[in-house]
């Protein structure tokens, strides 16, 4: 994976403006902040998100994938300032999961969510590199 940062850019905090990867694509749904058995343990913004970001990380792992893999995340909350507000909170919960990976990213305020009770929605696409000598991960796409 190559982060694509332009330079006299500043570096964006906490996601990257772009990513370049090659190999097998794994598309993740939206996964909200229900457990396995489609229960919410909490109405909490960054307890949703936590449990999100595990849900994310467990459908990853079927394909062989895990968070380093991450090349795009989309994130639809409810309320901006919930969100915003979350800050250093929401920032521990991302790397307890997730870890200090941060790939591209965009985050929208959207007025309702499928699940009521769901104060987050993230989608995310992962790269698994292909290993094959002519197309390595250290190789950035054409």
């Amino acid at each position: 994976m190559q982060v694509l940062q332009p330079p006299g850019w500043p570096r964006p905090k906490g996601y990257a403006n772009g990513v370049a990867a090659r190999g097998l694509q794994v598309h993740v749904s939206g996964m909200v902040g229900w457990d396995a058995e489609g229960r919410f343990h909490s109405d909490d913004f960054v307890a949703q998100t936590r449990q999100a970001l595990a849900n994310i990380v467990a459908v990853l792992a079927e394909a062989g994938a895990g968070p380093g893999h991450i090349v795009r995340m989309t994130w639809y909350v409810l309320d901006k300032r919930e969100y915003l507000g979350a800050g250093a909170a929401l920032g521990a919960a991302y790397r307890e999961v997730i870890g200090r990976h941060y790939p591209a990213m965009s985050a929208v305020q959207v007025a309702a969510l499928m699940e009521d009770r769901a104060r987050v929605e993230i989608e995310v696409t992962a790269v698994i590199p292909d290993n094959s000598p002519d197309n390595s991960s250290d190789n950035p796409p054409d």
